[in-house]
């Protein structure tokens, strides 16, 4: 005759965490550690000794399959490879994320290509007013620079007054500074004017892409 004792389940659940947990302990001392000596020997033990635990191993079941390994510790130019590596690829897609974002931009702010042509034309029109407005102060200067320079040579051996000096060599001043701007606005009319015909290609392509992949959905759904 035999007597079967129902348990709560409140003692029940106790009892199936400890069978676990003693399950998981068998299974741990069951782990056979397989490394290399420094004389290159193959050892198996079931612990690593102290002095090899910065070698790395190959953790074995008791098959004697192995289940995880354990690299060594890099060393410092091994991890400075790698903290080089790491950046690289931090860097790559952040610049990856960055061209994905300007692509976006791109085909949200231009519906069409003519759209691309009219903002580049009203940009490069902005910076042709600037440089012609300069030019124009800078015409200006010199006429007056001239009369004053015509004042200098009137007054032949006389001594020439030190306000009319320090006129003429401010105006110069200007007269520099000025140019330099035109120089800068030149320069930066030509950057304009290549960036917006980089957008018109990257427009092209995105656009391009856009229709194959309508295209190759629309193929999809009538097969």
């Amino acid at each position: 005759m035999s007597l079967a004792f129902a348990r709560p389940a409140s003692l029940r659940m106790p009892l199936v965490a400890a069978l676990c947990a003693l399950a998981c302990t068998g299974a741990a001392a069951q782990q056979t550690y397989k490394w290399v000596d420094d004389k290159g020997v193959v050892h198996y033990t079931d612990t690593m000794p102290p002095d090899q635990v910065n070698k790395g191993a190959t953790v074995l079941d008791k098959q004697a399959v192995p289940i995880r390994k354990i690299d060594p510790p890099l060393t410092a130019a091994q991890r400075a490879a790698k903290d080089e590596e790491d950046r690289r690829i931090a860097a790559a897609a952040k610049a990856r994320e960055e061209s994905e974002r300007a692509d976006r931009a791109l085909m949200q702010s231009f519906s069409t290509e003519g759209e691309i042509t009219l903002s580049k034309n009203r940009a490069l029109a902005t910076i042709d007013s600037q440089i012609q407005s300069t030019n124009a102060f800078i015409a200006q200067l010199s006429k007056r620079r001239d009369e004053l320079v015509a004042r200098k040579t009137a007054l032949g051996s006389k001594p020439v007054p030190e306000a009319l000096e320090r006129e003429i060599e401010s105006v110069d001043d200007e007269i520099g500074k000025q140019q330099a701007l035109v120089a800068a606005k030149k320069q930066e009319y030509a950057a304009t004017s290549a960036r917006y015909d980089g957008f018109t290609v990257r427009w092209r392509e995105l656009k391009a892409q856009a229709d194959a992949r309508a295209a190759g959905t629309s193929a999809t759904s009538r097969n």
